[in-house]
């Protein structure tokens, strides 16, 4: 499985952390099957792993009550073998012409994005490869639109707390704040009437942040 992103979960007042790992997406198949691969009734499947347990998503074309499930490695797979790659030369970006020079180039670039909420004492560090970046010449700027991630609500605490992350997409183009679009139930809107309710990456957020862009050469 993939890694697309890494939230680091924080807890100051308990002095701990706990990464969790989002991996890529795939659709629902009959694995190994000698024909029809794909489920006729498809979904979207997306695993995220961290402390002895997965919250995984199936994402189908509709609203359902297995969209999220969180269950303990010995219900699933085993117990992950994680390959970790870790670059050697890393950078920081800090000036807006090293990341325009950088993305005029072929270098791999990483983001990442601090949470916190003092009230509770959580923070949550986001990491994840840039996918898209906007360079304006003329404003001088730039901004990445980067997902899905694994992203942790840490206005407050949960029992569990794999249970406070959600599948987003992030953007930022200043140091200090991030936008999200988090997936959730999202109705469908025809003509003022609310046909259905699909699963749908919505109701734009916008949170303060701490936000470094690196290069690894």
């Amino acid at each position: 499985l993939w890694i697309e992103s890494r939230v680091t979960l924080i807890d100051d007042a308990a002095g701990t952390s706990v990464d969790y790992y989002q991996c890529a997406s795939c659709k629902s198949e009959d694995t190994f099957a000698e024909q029809n691969l794909f489920y006729t009734d498809n979904y979207d499947f997306c695993p995220i792993y961290g402390d002895g347990q997965w919250l995984i998503f199936r994402r189908k074309n509709r609203v359902t009550p297995d969209y999220r499930r969180i269950q303990k490695l010995e219900e699933v797979w085993g117990i992950p073998d994680l390959k970790l790659a870790y670059a050697k030369n890393v950078r920081p970006l800090s000036t807006w012409e090293e990341i325009r020079d950088v993305t005029a180039t072929t270098t791999p670039m990483v983001a990442q994005t601090e949470l916190s909420d003092p009230q509770t004492g959580l923070r949550a560090i986001i990491e994840c490869p840039v996918k898209t970046m906007n360079i304006s010449h003329e404003k001088r700027m730039y901004q990445i639109d980067t997902g899905p991630v694994a992203f942790a609500d840490v206005s407050r605490r949960f029992a569990n707390p794999i249970e406070s992350l959600s599948l987003a997409f992030i953007a930022f183009n200043t140091p200090d704040f991030a936008d999200f679009v988090i997936e959730q139930p999202t109705p469908v809107i025809e003509d003022g009437v609310e046909r259905c309710r699909t699963l749908h990456y919505s109701t734009p957020i916008s949170r303060a942040a701490r936000n470094i862009l690196l290069a690894h050469d």
